[in-house]
């Protein structure tokens, strides 16, 4: 199974190849360069969904947020079963 996170893509390389264009995308404050050789068509201000360093697809922002909320949800869960886990 693979988990690919969605962020948003904050700055560009200018490189005209496409296979080598790079980009940094912030996930929630967090910066990583990210290989966009697999959206093409993405720029500045869009959400992408990475995986393994790999933009995979362009999402709107509703979908990224909706994922975030996803993602929030499974954090504040695996913190309360580790909180009942220590106390037991």
């Amino acid at each position: 199974m693979c988990l690919g996170i969605p962020g948003k893509v904050i700055e560009m390389t200018d490189d005209e190849d496409a296979f080598m264009r790079m980009a940094k995308v912030s996930f929630g404050g967090s910066v990583k360069e990210v290989s966009m050789a697999y959206v093409p068509d993405a720029k500045v201000d869009d959400y992408v969904i990475v995986h393994a360093g790999f933009a995979l697809s362009v999402i709107d922002e509703q979908e990224a947020n909706e994922v975030f909320a996803y993602l929030m949800e499974m954090g504040e869960a695996l913190a309360e079963l580790d909180e009942k886990n220590q106390s037991q």
